[in-house]
């Protein structure tokens, strides 16, 4: 469905991205709680990861954190093999527009922009050339190159979706993060999605890291990230749903038995 093709871009790394004991407390003193807990961990350049566990368990916690959306109270985040840095929010912003690209379950589009104007967006924000060849090559491949004028609420769910990818993709991101990117769509425009995210790894060469609690979105990645308790729980390659939804039911037993100081290579 993509088309192989080769954009200038900041420099990649064979190391999309690495953590390095991160940690993040909400609140303080006796109403302290601990999202993460020392996390490390180590992604390749070109890997589909889904990041799982049960509610409270750090899931939304480690994407904010490894996207720079939200600053991590201590330890290591490194995007591209080069230091999540930032004196201040807006350098950080800086960083993130360039190699960082986002898919929300809520898609996150303006209303009163047209489906071209939604997905040029970031290259707007960030006072970069906008390519309208380039935008309309990547609608058409996402299955919108008939839908550039039409706006938000002339689409379906999965339609809003497919905007979300192209906008992430045009920016040209080393990294994407998906935050329950099927959550809010049926099964059949789920699967489109899914199977855009794969092509957006295996064409585009992207890295993406997508946060659900669906066993069947998960088995779509190379491989799952487990949380419990704001540790790392384990991890499986070659998801299938049956093993990824055995692996939730019984994830309490694997808390506390790897040690969250070493990098977990996936």
């Amino acid at each position: 469905m993509f088309s192989r093709t080769s954009r200038t871009g900041p420099t990649r790394s064979s190391e999309a991205l690495r953590l390095v004991k991160v940690t993040k407390v909400y609140g303080s003193a006796e109403n302290a709680v601990t999202a993460l807990d020392g996390v490390s961990l180590s992604l390749p350049a070109g890997s589909f990861t889904a990041v799982m566990g049960p509610s409270g368990s750090g899931k939304s916690s480690l994407l904010q954190c490894a996207a720079g959306l939200v600053r991590p109270d201590g330890g290591l985040v490194m995007v591209d093999g080069e230091r999540m840095t930032g004196a201040n929010e807006a350098e950080l912003t800086k960083f993130r527009r360039r190699r960082i690209g986002f898919v929300f379950q809520q898609y996150n589009l303006l209303s009163t922009l047209t489906v071209a104007q939604n997905t040029v967006l970031p290259l707007k924000l960030a006072g970069r050339r906008i390519d309208r060849a380039r935008t309309q090559e990547i609608l058409t491949q996402v299955g919108l190159g008939d839908r550039l004028g039409h706006r938000p609420d002339e689409l379906s769910g999965g339609q809003l979706q497919r905007v979300a990818i192209a906008r992430a993709l045009v920016t040209e991101p080393s990294l994407i993060f998906a935050d329950e990117p099927t959550g809010a769509l049926d099964l059949r425009s789920a699967r489109d999605v899914l199977r855009l995210l794969q092509e957006a790894v295996r064409v585009h060469g992207r890295t993406v890291v997508m946060v659900t609690h669906d066993p069947v979105a998960a088995s779509y990645a190379d491989s799952v990230l487990f949380l419990a308790d704001g540790r790392l729980a384990g991890r499986m390659t070659a998801p299938t749903v049956d093993a990824v939804a055995e692996r939730l039911a019984h994830l309490g037993d694997a808390v506390g038995t790897r040690d969250n100081d070493m990098p977990m290579e996936v």
